[in-house]
């Protein structure tokens, strides 16, 4: 076998490909090749006021922009000393739900689902299993409607404002939410049921170091402000203001996004990270699910990403229903945002976007304008993690028929989930100093 060349890689955000070059056996090169172009959104921050910085950073990405939007605000008002009132915390927990049910469906029913049983795309495989699809995309549906219920609308909040929220939800969008909740608890026991039906995929054995964000007793999306890295046995902990120790992107010269390494290795994030870091604190369907799907965590396969991304779906409904009964019960005030006194300063936070950790960190000047800013996605994170995956892979299929091959490092790639256009971006480290 020679050299394998994925030119365009399919179902996943942005552009990237895979290239493999074997001599013999011997492995000459393995590369996850990212060419999309850079964002710039950095930049354009610069000079802007604070009350622009969340609006502008959502838009790196049209279907993480709610995680982007909070953790920006959680930067900015870490910079300016702003504690925000325990509502306000408890509708960002239920917004980055949201978020991330919408997400977990697009991509195991549309992206991740067809590999497995044999469909070039959602397509194909809604004209033969439209009960399949309708699944799916009630689940997308509901994951949209959590977002238009508390941040506006479904792409790029605008209800979420730094101290707070233009407005609360009425009392009747709660009770419309919680209906659609019901039915997404059995929507999420199906896509289980579904998850555990699929044919095995285990081409791909590697111990892998994993980062997630530290959310103590609730399973938290967007609350903390710790990572916790799992390598050999061990637990380590990072303070976001350190994240540059987990984070120390190097150049790759065949990729527009660049890789990162703790201590010299690289390591993943996301669903699979987060179950292994948060096995303690499972509950419910997510919690009964492991057994049933087969999933023994820390997990050596990343394939069983899909499956932890399904984990989380049923897991996230739960959580989703039980936050929307809190807030019917308790009552919802009608409160103003706190107030925010621009200072000199500067402000980093951690959250989880559905693919894995997201960092945002700015430094401000006394008038509460940027002076810098950097924001690390999850994919840049993962970008190392899953080129070593690539080739453990290609180690362990030695004499596989090149196109067979080729199937099992896509089937990689997207089991990642990976956001390609958020991947590349452009900063350099002397800038803040």
């Amino acid at each position: 076998m020679g050299s394998i060349r994925v030119e365009h890689l399919a179902r996943i955000e942005g552009h990237g490909g895979i290239t493999v070059e074997l001599d013999g056996n011997e492995i000459r090169k393995v590369q996850f090749d990212i060419f999309e172009g850079a964002r710039l959104l950095e930049g354009l921050v610069r000079g802007r006021s604070y009350k622009d910085v969340a609006q502008i950073l959502s838009r790196i990405c049209a279907i993480c922009s709610s995680s982007h939007a909070l953790t920006s605000l959680k930067a900015t008002e870490a910079a300016f000393g702003v504690e925000v009132s325990p509502q306000t915390t408890l509708l960002r927990d239920l917004l980055s739900l949201g978020e991330s049910i919408e997400s977990h469906a697009l991509h195991l029913f549309c992206l991740a689902l067809p590999d497995y049983l044999g469909y070039a795309g959602v397509v194909a495989l809604a004209a033969e299993k439209p009960e399949t699809a309708a699944l799916g995309l009630r689940l997308k549906k509901l994951g949209n409607l959590i977002q238009e219920t508390i941040g506006g609308r479904a792409v790029h909040p605008v209800n979420a404002l730094p101290g707070g929220f233009g407005r609360a939800p009425t009392l009747d969008q709660l009770i419309t939410l919680r209906q659609a909740l019901r039915q997404g608890v059995a929507d999420g026991a199906a896509t289980l049921h579904l998850m555990a039906s699929l044919p095995p995929a285990e081409f791909c054995r590697s111990q892998t170091v994993f980062a997630a964000l530290a959310s103590g007793s609730d399973y938290s999306y967007y609350q903390g402000d710790q990572v916790v890295v799992l390598a050999d046995g061990r637990r380590e902990t990072i303070a976001a203001a350190n994240y540059r120790s987990l984070t120390n992107e190097r150049t790759a010269p065949y990729s527009h996004a660049k890789h990162s390494s703790y201590n010299g290795r690289p390591f993943m994030v996301g669903a699979l990270a987060r179950l292994a870091a948060r096995r303690e604190v499972l509950n419910g369907q997510a919690g009964e699910a492991l057994d049933r799907l087969g999933l023994r965590l820390p997990s050596d396969n990343p394939m069983d990403n899909n499956k932890a991304q399904a984990v989380e779906l049923a897991g996230d409904v739960e959580r989703a229903l039980a936050l929307v009964e809190r807030l019917l019960r308790e009552g919802l005030d009608q409160e103003r945002c706190v107030p925010v006194v621009p200072r000199a300063g500067t402000g980093t936070a951690v959250t989880e976007a559905p693919r894995g950790l997201l960092f945002h960190s700015y430094i401000y000047d006394d008038e509460g304008r940027v002076l810098w800013a950097d924001v690390v996605t999850p994919t840049a994170l993962n970008a190392a993690s899953i080129e070593e995956h690539f080739q453990a892979a290609v180690r362990q299929t030695a004499g596989a028929e090149p196109a067979a091959l080729a199937k099992k490092l896509e089937m990689i790639a997207r089991a990642y989930d990976p956001c390609v256009s958020c991947s590349v971006h452009l900063i350099r480290s002397s800038d803040a100093a």
